[in-house]
């Protein structure tokens, strides 16, 4: 659900992958293309710490990437 989320929030701010990626980078967080993409495939849980600076990035409250997309409610 987190990693689905995160890649709508991501689209709707028109920011590429490349560039999201590298904003978590700065913010402190050690992870490459191949760990960021399983995030949002679902195929790898997020981290506390990443959870907490991608929802910064976004500028979205923590719960907000938990909640039920709107299309699959």
């Amino acid at each position: 659900m987190v990693g689905r989320n995160i890649e709508l929030l991501r689209k709707r701010k028109n920011i590429s992958q490349k560039d999201f990626i590298s904003k978590i980078q700065v913010m402190g967080i050690d992870i490459n293309p191949t760990s960021y993409s399983k995030l949002e495939g679902q195929l790898r849980l997020a981290t506390d710490k990443e959870i907490y600076v991608i929802a910064k990035i976004l500028e979205v409250p923590v719960g907000e990437l938990f909640e039920e997309p709107e299309n699959q409610k």
